[in-house]
């Protein structure tokens, strides 16, 4: 990235000039060494962003942020409810694209006479890949019920416990769906996807906690080194697919109508009170329901893998987090609480010590933010912090970010040669695509752990764990 047109406030802040039809500020968070591997569509996608009306303090950039459809993958902005817009590509495809992280209750110790056994065990038990299908079929009241209800949906249907629900954003189940926003030919995609990790960056990995920076924080999420964890990335499959393709296009339509002026079709958005804006709010929050559920599901499908090997495993959920949403949310905007929608994409919702949405349990530390890394890197738990609110209404990363397309990719690295020297390091993957090992290979993301130290220095969140891989289940 060209760092010219930026101005540096601190060591991990940059500025982007408000210039028009710029309405705030661009704000980076990342190092001088982020920075310059970032590529410079970020700034252009960012000044974009920050052209849109009733866009309020400033658009965000992560320190994992890189080029996406619109809006910057690992950007973060927020827009007034009565005059603002809302935009599927502010939100992204993969709706409510998350991770979710259980305590499985064992040690490393415990593990390693049966990891291979496992790895096998998870791989049978667990769909993934493109276009995998589970053993639940979903009718179309079924599928609307599940779209209604999420996470909670997924419990009264015997998939987890009731207790699950406390440790996931929005307790499971987001208000305000509305499935008869949802096309037919989306819904007609997840009939037989729940229960699916689906391809790309998703999976399902097997951690062991190698290192804990703040062992009170780390106490109260029941964390401690040698702990086997189990990490859940997956989303809402190819409904929400269907969800960001259909109202992208509705919203070109829409922008036009109502004359917004878009540097970018991709940028397309309506206004929040508008048909279409509200259209797309009820049929995304349907979508973000779809992802919840899903990852309940898959939660299922591990408790069940586990216990026919290893019985005393618990898998206690610690927390669920989403990145690709929009949500309406309540910050203060120059000392004033404001109602607006926060659109973070690629990013995670970050809220400090303190905060009502919190469970009891995290209420005094702040929420657990889940870092993904890679299958041959490390993964990451931080905590919101209380300055995040000033900084990037309570946002912070949400993973290592790419340096490098999966084309690309697919240039430098051969899927099963990648499999063999993860092996050889201790890390059984088990995929049924080399070619999307290749896609996802380690070297293809920036360093998770420079995105992560940047992150705790700017304040966005703070580091409490650090989690390395042992089985990798990948799509």
């Amino acid at each position: 990235m060209d760092t010219t047109r930026l101005m540096q406030k601190s060591e991990f802040e940059w500025w982007l000039e408000a210039t028009p039809p710029m309405r705030v500020p661009g704000i980076l968070y990342a190092s001088e060494a982020l920075l310059r591997e970032m590529d410079d569509k970020v700034l252009e996608q960012m000044a974009n962003v920050a052209s849109l009306p009733g866009i309020v303090q400033a658009v965000y950039a992560m320190p994992d942020a890189h080029w996406g459809y619109g809006f910057p993958i690992g950007g973060v902005a927020a827009f007034r409810e009565d005059d603002g817009v809302v935009s599927a590509g502010g939100v992204g495809f993969d709706i409510s694209c998350g991770v979710r992280t259980l305590h499985t209750g064992l040690t490393v110790e415990d593990l390693a006479p049966l990891k291979a056994d496992l790895a096998q065990g998870l791989f049978r038990h667990v769909p993934a890949g493109v276009g995998s299908v589970g053993k639940i079929h979903l009718e179309p009241d079924e599928l609307d019920a599940m779209l209604q209800g999420g996470a909670e949906w997924a419990v009264k249907r015997g998939y987890g416990r009731r207790e699950d629900l406390e440790r996931i954003e929005e307790h499971g189940r987001m208000e305000g769906a509305r499935p008869e926003m949802v096309s037919e030919q989306a819904k007609r995609r997840q009939a037989d996807e729940m229960g699916t990790l689906g391809s790309g960056n998703h999976y399902l990995e097997v951690q062991q906690v190698t290192e804990v920076y703040d062992p009170s924080v780390a106490d109260a999420f029941g964390v401690a080194v040698g702990d086997v964890l189990v990490s859940i990335h997956s989303g809402s499959r190819g409904l929400g697919h269907q969800v960001a393709t259909d109202y992208g296009r509705r919203m070109i339509e829409a922008a036009h109508r109502y004359g917004l002026e878009l540097a970018d079709l991709e940028l397309a958005c309506a206004p929040i009170q508008s048909e279409e804006g509200q259209a797309y709010l009820g049929a995304m929050r349907a979508a973000i329901n779809c992802a919840l559920a899903n990852r309940q599901i898959l939660t299922h499908l591990a408790r069940e893998a586990f216990a026919y090997l290893l019985p005393r495993a618990d898998l206690r959920l610690i927390y669920d987090v989403s990145h690709n949403t929009a949500k309406l949310e309540t910050h203060l905007v120059n000392g004033q609480p404001q109602r607006l929608y926060v659109h973070r994409k690629g990013a995670t919702r970050a809220l400090g010590p303190g905060h009502p949405d919190l469970p009891d349990a995290f209420r005094a530390v702040g929420q657990p933010v889940l870092i993904g890394g890679t299958m041959g890197t490390a993964s990451y738990i931080l905590v919101g912090t209380p300055e995040s609110e000033a900084r990037s209404f309570s946002s912070s990363c949400h993973g290592a970010g790419r340096a490098m397309s999966r084309h690309q990719a697919l240039k430098q690295w051969r899927g099963r040669e990648l499999v063999k020297q993860l092996g050889e390091r201790g890390v059984i993957v088990r995929s049924p695509s080399p070619r999307g090992v290749a896609e996802e290979a380690p070297g293809a993301y920036k360093d998770v752990t420079a995105v992560v130290d940047a992150a705790h220095a700017a304040g966005l969140s703070r580091k409490v764990a650090r989690l390395e891989p042992l089985i990798c289940i990948k799509g």
